[in-house]
């Protein structure tokens, strides 16, 4: 993809996601881009406690932090305009996750909207709430215009499609505030399977409805996903992972 038909797919991705809460650009990373990733996440120690292993899922929690040389990697030319442009010149990464859904995995995820944000530590907030922690990572659930600021990007390191778990998502959710899954009115709401190729990325807003199913075709299903945000949060809370993008 050359620098023309980046921008224009970019511009189009913009507005996607502001109309329906996500949109998938193809032709990010070739092949060679995305072994050089898969060697360097190959070759990590996965003893700490940010690595989630189980016969359904591989997971490594703060990924930027875990293999920081993935970062130049990850940040191409190509990324660094499309979140410059969607995103805006002041934003930086606030949370990193890879999944490893292999070929033989039954995970499957219900319909739900990603609620919280990763902090440093926890410092009771006025309307953050309720906390958890995961593998000694504390999440809370921010005040509304936190999340509505957010964006994720997901990376494809492998083709994403309806027979290995593609995220399925409910078309313009994103912008209904928080949704519960149980009030879906399957009447007037539209479901999407959201195909992607290996390399491409798909684009959505953490308030965006979303699920995956079970894998059917022994296809494995690896995903770099990041958020980014532009937001300092308030009084004494910290991100977790906030990181520069690296010019």
């Amino acid at each position: 993809m050359n620098a023309v038909t980046t921008a224009n797919a970019t511009q189009n991705a913009k507005k996607e996601i502001r109309e329906n809460g996500f949109s998938v650009i193809e032709g990010i990373y070739d092949d060679s881009e995305i072994q050089q990733l898969l060697s360097a996440i190959e070759n990590v120690d996965t003893s700490g406690e940010t690595f989630r292993k189980s016969a359904n899922l591989f997971a490594i929690r703060q990924f930027l932090k875990e293999i920081p040389e993935t970062l130049p990697l990850i940040f191409t030319d190509k990324l660094k305009h499309i979140i410059k442009e969607i995103c805006g010149e002041s934003c930086f990464v606030v949370k990193s996750i890879f999944f490893d859904k292999p070929g033989e995995s039954n995970w499957f995820v219900a319909y739900h909207q990603d609620l919280t944000i990763s902090v440093a530590k926890r410092i009771e907030t006025e309307n953050f709430g309720p906390w958890t922690v995961k593998q000694g990572q504390f999440a809370v659930q921010p005040p509304l215009d936190i999340l509505e600021d957010i964006f994720t990007i997901r990376i494809h390191l492998d083709e994403a499609n309806e027979n290995n778990g593609a995220l399925k998502v409910i078309e313009k959710s994103h912008s209904k505030g928080i949704y519960r899954p149980e009030t879906i009115d399957w009447q007037k709401e539209k479901e999407i399977t959201c195909n992607v190729p290996k390399g491409g990325i798909m684009l959505m807003k953490p308030l965006l409805l979303h699920s995956s199913g079970r894998t059917t075709n022994n296809a494995r299903r690896r995903v770099i996903h990041i958020e980014f945000s532009n937001k300092k949060l308030p009084g004494n809370l910290q991100w977790s992972e906030k990181t520069v993008i690296p010019c």
